[in-house]
């Protein structure tokens, strides 16, 4: 019949416009992930499967806590300090996230400065996260001192649900051991750094190739990783 547009029967499914298109976009991601070194491959891979334990701690905390009968402590009142007097609350675990949020700055500032081949800056940046983090871990472990002090204990506390204590330190350690792990990375690395080890290729822990400040944002990245599952962990055990 004339003046009638023939439709073609074919499903959309078999465009083989829509599959060029998606070959395209695979290509693309291959050719961008084809660049990366082996070092930083290793890392994300990491720290995707580290992801899924901390996201697992996590589930189980949340589970826990919603399905217990016993009513769960009160954060303000558990992780409150006495100062001149008054209970403040969170005020230490305030102080904390401030610190380790502050250090992914200083983390972010080193990584410019290393791919400029800056090493004063890089070096003293690296150890100002370190710093940070180190006193993130002197704080954290001054929270645990003062809960143990105070009765909490991985099969009891004196608020509440059993389960508290034990989640409580289970996560709480499992972060802080990141944390004391990336500390002592960070100032192996910025001795190198300092030293100009990644400038000559003097061979060692992470310095075997001149020019290896990948080295650095790979560090970065660790850390990053750290102060992100921290907003978490302070999201679920402070606020919630």
């Amino acid at each position: 019949m004339t003046g009638l547009t023939l439709r073609s029967s074919r499903p959309p499914e078999a465009d083989p416009g829509r599959w060029r298109r998606l070959s395209d976009d695979w290509s693309a991601e291959r050719q961008t992930f084809r660049g990366a070194s082996w070092r930083k491959a290793m890392m994300w891979i990491f720290l995707l499967s580290d992801t899924f334990v901390f996201g697992c701690f996590l589930l189980a905390y949340m589970t826990v806590r919603m399905s217990t009968t016993v009513p769960w402590p009160n954060p303000s009142e558990v992780f409150a300090l006495e100062i001149g007097g008054r209970q403040l609350p969170l005020i230490l675990i305030a102080i904390m996230t401030f610190v380790l949020i502050s250090s992914s700055g200083t983390m972010a500032m080193a990584v410019a400065f290393g791919y400029r081949r800056d090493r004063t800056r890089t070096a003293l940046l690296m150890l100002a996260t370190a710093i940070l983090g180190a006193t993130f871990v002197g704080m954290q472990a001054f929270e645990w001192t003062k809960l143990i002090h105070e009765g909490v204990r991985p099969w009891g506390n004196p608020w509440g649900a059993d389960q508290f204590g034990s989640t409580f330190f289970m996560i709480t350690g499992f972060h802080g051991t990141h944390v004391s792990i990336g500390v002592i990375v960070l100032l192996v690395i910025a001795r190198k750094v300092w030293r100009g080890d990644f400038d000559h290729g003097q061979r060692g822990f992470f310095t075997s190739q001149p020019g290896r400040y990948e080295n650095v944002e790979i560090a970065g990245l660790y850390w990053h990783f750290v102060d992100l599952v921290w907003v978490f962990i302070f999201a679920l055990f402070y606020l919630w």
